[in-house]
């Protein structure tokens, strides 16, 4: 019977709960992209090069860039005039290259797909030049529409960090919207995991620095579930409500994991267990989980870990830059 309590607690508790800036009215988060990049079918009909281009379906980061390596700067500027959609959201094209087929979506646009609640990537920072590179990667209510609190946030952390670290907002994924059982189950996280293994996979292949990646609220279910495929040198969740996984040891990762919950955060009211798919599993900031502990006391709520003056930016910034390992 207590087994069967503390189902339902969970149940009940982390789907009210769990999420970055979750809305109080339920609300559906749609279904992930899926299908091929708009654009795809008159990128593969382009025979004009005498040779095939890369399917964005199949190739890998590291095939894209061989193949865009292997072109002169000509062909590359005719490829982004003419399938603008394609070479903006293919990991693996040189950064520049991604910059101006997004150049209509905005400055330093990364990668943009406007299908559904849309997701986007900006930079902030000199990405192609960066000695440090680190991705923010936001929790539920974040798409296209509410994508400026995620590009603040990197801003602040770019700033803080200094010129030589590029910061990537990263709002590549289907995040959970209102309140609703996607943010007590890891449905949208595995679709996310898997988009940002290929984002690092794509910086690895444009010989970018291992990346730190700073991971927020549902943000950080997504990042357990891609630690073990991802080089990241770092991890860093704040407000999480779990990485699916029972301690640091259970992500199959090399990178240092850090974890920080403010006492003012209501996250801490979320169970962290995990029973038949529902909630996410251990707190990263418990002793036995493994991560090193930032102080966050000065935190006064679940959106503000990236707030200035705060004694987590301060912390995050020398993780970005790299003088805390």
């Amino acid at each position: 019977m207590g087994r069967f309590r503390r189902f339902l607690t969970t149940a009940v508790l982390t789907t009210l709960l769990v999420g970055g800036t979750a809305g109080w009215a339920s609300a559906s988060s749609g279904s992930a992209p899926s299908g091929p990049l708009p654009g795809t079918a008159s990128w593969l009909a382009d025979d004009s090069l005498g040779r095939e281009l890369p399917d964005p379906a199949t190739a890998t980061p590291a095939q894209v860039a061989a193949f865009f390596a292997g072109l002169s700067h000509a062909q590359q500027d005719r490829l982004v005039e003419d399938h603008p959609t394609v070479v903006g959201n293919l990991d693996g094209v040189p950064v520049h290259l991604r910059y101006e087929a997004n150049a209509p979506a905005g400055d330093r646009v990364l990668a943009y797909d406007p299908r559904g609640r849309g997701t986007i990537a900006r930079v902030a920072g000199d990405l192609e030049s960066a000695a440090h590179v680190s991705v923010i990667v936001p929790g539920s209510d974040i798409d296209a529409e509410t994508f400026d609190r995620t590009a603040q946030r990197a801003a602040d952390l770019q700033a803080a960090a200094g010129d030589d670290t590029a910061v990537i907002a990263w709002a590549g994924y289907t995040t959970p919207s209102g309140i609703g059982l996607d943010l007590a189950t890891g449905r949208l996280a595995e679709a996310g995991a898997e988009r940002l293994v290929r984002l690092t996979e794509g910086l690895d292949a444009a010989g970018l620095p291992d990346p730190a990646l700073f991971c927020h609220s549902y943000g950080s279910v997504v990042c357990g579930l891609a630690a073990d495929d991802t080089d990241a040198s770092d991890i860093v969740v704040m407000g999480s409500p779990g990485m699916r996984a029972a301690d640091v040891g259970a992500l199959g990762t090399d990178a240092h994991v850090w974890a920080a919950k403010s006492p003012h955060d209501w996250i801490g009211r979320v169970p962290n267990v995990e029973f038949l798919g529902l909630g996410h599993g251990a707190d990263p900031t418990s002793p036995g989980f493994g991560a090193t502990v930032l102080p966050a006391d000065d935190v006064p709520a679940h959106d503000e870990y990236f707030a200035p003056g705060t004694s987590t930016l301060t912390a995050f910034a020398a993780i970005a830059d790299g003088a805390l390992s």
